[in-house]
């Protein structure tokens, strides 16, 4: 079923961007115009459910050498619900296994016709060197522990959705903010919006250094929570560590996982965020994650409308 292209305008003029890199340069203008674009792609297409075709002809190539789902499939569904084609690319059994570059590999997936390349890499920086290297347009889905752009616009959207104005909200990240494009993506944004953010963890994972980004450090849960809007509980990250941050998990469940003992000392409209995958008991327990205040699925829903909007306003603009 496909949706009337009477409701779909034109690309703001605020919006002169062709890739898509991290928000550590955007402005609140262009953040608000992604967002914006989010929401009337939602209320177009009743919950991005039913297809537009305002980029037909267009395709989008995801190029992911790390694992994804919610993005990568979200990336791909969010292309073919605004009537693009999509190409999906895994590095296994990819010529890279041949010794082909990374960047020879890009170049010959963009000499196919490609609009615009979704990249997910674990070296930070490699969308911006995608981005010198190709003509079509760059979309970060996540570079190292730099930036994730667009989960750090869904979860904006999310408390924006239930909070209308982010300004004067705390927001706390809470976890492995040392390794979390996520929560850089986040710290830009909200900070630009208004938003205290404050990031909370053990000292081995969270540094004093990250004040100079102009947030609150934290190491004690508990001694924030009272003042706490919003919650995003952020996953640790095993794999990207090279020594165990604290002594067990359990013991960092105890101390950071929220729970229903601690939910009973948060505000009584306080918002659960979590950018998944999840590790229930971990971050968070399941009867709170499963819970009125827990709003991770609508993130889920929320990633398929950001990143229609930033397809849209990146091809528009290309």
């Amino acid at each position: 079923m496909s949706t009337d292209l009477s409701e779909i305008g034109d690309i703001p003029a605020v919006w002169t961007r062709r890739h898509l890199l991290g928000l550590e340069d955007f402005s609140a203008e262009e953040l608000n115009c992604i967002l914006d674009a989010a929401a009337m792609f939602k209320e177009a297409t009743g919950g991005c459910k039913q297809k537009l075709s305002v980029l037909v002809g267009r395709t989008c190539a995801n190029l992911f050498f790390e694992a994804s789902t919610r993005t990568r499939t979200s990336f791909s569904l969010a292309a073919r619900r605004l009537g693009a084609d999509t190409v999906d690319f895994t590095a296994t059994g990819s010529s890279l296994s041949k010794g082909e570059t990374f960047i020879d590999t890009a170049k010959n997936i963009e000499a196919m016709g490609v609009d615009v390349v979704v990249v997910r890499h674990r070296t930070p920086g490699t969308p911006h060197l995608l981005a010198q290297q190709l003509d079509c347009s760059v979309i970060n889905a996540g570079d190292g522990a730099h930036e994730h752009p667009t989960q750090g616009l869904l979860d904006i959207l999310t408390i924006r959705e239930h909070r209308g104005n982010l300004a004067g909200l705390t927001v706390a990240l809470v976890g492995d903010i040392a390794h979390s494009r996520t929560a850089r993506s986040n710290i830009w944004g909200l900070r630009k919006l208004g938003a205290h953010v404050i990031v909370c963890g053990p000292s081995t994972l969270v540094s004093p250094l990250w004040r100079e980004l102009g947030v609150e450090v934290s190491h004690s849960l508990d001694a924030i929570l009272p003042r706490c809007d919003v919650l995003n509980l952020l996953r640790i990250q095993f794999e990207r560590q090279s020594t165990r941050p604290f002594p067990s998990v359990r013991e960092y469940a105890h101390l950071y996982a929220m729970n229903r003992e601690r939910l009973e000392r948060a505000k009584d409209d306080i918002l659960i965020l979590a950018p998944g995958p999840i590790n229930r008991g971990v971050e968070v327990t399941p009867d709170v994650a499963d819970g009125p205040h827990s709003v991770i699925l609508e993130q889920v829903t929320n990633g398929l409308a950001i990143r229609m909007a930033v397809l849209w306003l990146i091809c528009g603009a290309g």
